[in-house]
């Protein structure tokens, strides 16, 4: 990116570069855009363009008439920004405050089916794979905020475990002595900011919101929902759905593998 820069502003001068982006950046961005959007690829934008207008006018929005619930920037060590702060204009300075970093350009799309929980876990696997173990807090914190994340998503999360969270991240942040580890809490942190109620949900009702934490799901058809289209019936590969014409659906846990795929192919959010 910074190379890209160089041969351009030889040419046509540093004012000319300077004209370009915000007060306090600079030039243009490249993001790498992903996730649940309809345009995947490698954008470049001036500084201070929105979110919004990365997401839907640039990426095309949210496939399948889904809604838009948050976009983690600055990779997995970044945070996630939620619709509310969609309008914010994509700088340094800016995305600081919502709780996330520029980083290395990547904004993962994640649609309303996604658990923040979920994310946050994901990310920290990442996190704590890739820390070298030269120190302490983030060789065995990002340890303890993985398990602690994984014991949440498992339905055995207790009331303390959010204050675990919160008070491990920024011991973490504070003593490690690279960027990784300080910047590694991010992805908790954010979504502890934005989307608490789904941490509580998980863990004081047992209950996955976005219905993608495996451990939290019945598999059960709700009557009252199900509309007898029998698409989950012709969609499970383990043949666990009983299924007539007319007739509500009925999962078999016997048989059934938790593969998901009902959930996916249910257009009704019958299924929980």
């Amino acid at each position: 990116e910074t190379l890209a820069n160089i041969p351009q502003i030889i040419l046509n001068g540093g004012a000319w570069y300077a004209s370009v982006g915000t007060a306090g950046s600079k030039g243009t961005k490249v993001f790498a855009l992903s996730g649940d959007v309809s345009n995947i690829g490698l954008v470049e934008v001036p500084m201070g363009t929105s979110l919004r207008k990365l997401i839907f006018d640039i990426g095309g929005g949210i496939p399948n008439k889904k809604k838009f619930k948050a976009v983690q920037l600055g990779g997995p060590s970044g945070g996630c920004v939620p619709e509310e702060h969609l309008d914010i204009p994509v700088d340094y300075e800016e995305i600081a405050k919502v709780g996330a970093i520029m980083g290395s350009g990547g904004a993962i799309v994640m649609d309303h089916e996604t658990c923040m929980v979920d994310m946050a876990r994901f990310f920290m696997d990442f996190v704590q794979d890739e820390s070298c173990g030269k120190c302490t807090p983030c060789r065995e914190g990002t340890r303890r905020l993985l398990q602690t994340l994984e014991k949440i998503c498992e339905g055995h999360g207790e009331p303390s475990d959010i204050e675990t969270l919160e008070e491990l991240s920024g011991i973490i942040k504070e003593a490690s002595l690279c960027g990784l580890g300080q910047t590694g809490p991010n992805p908790v942190l954010s979504t502890l900011r934005y989307f608490r109620d789904e941490y509580e949900a998980h863990i004081r009702e047992k209950r996955c919101p976005a219905k993608r934490c495996v451990a939290l799901l019945k598999f059960e058809v709700d009557p009252e929902v199900c509309t007898k289209c029998g698409a989950c019936f012709r969609a499970c590969p383990a043949e666990a759905i009983a299924w007539k014409k007319k007739e509500v659906a009925r999962i078999d846990t016997q048989k059934c593998v938790k593969c998901m795929t009902c959930f996916e192919k249910c257009k009704f959010d019958a299924i929980f």
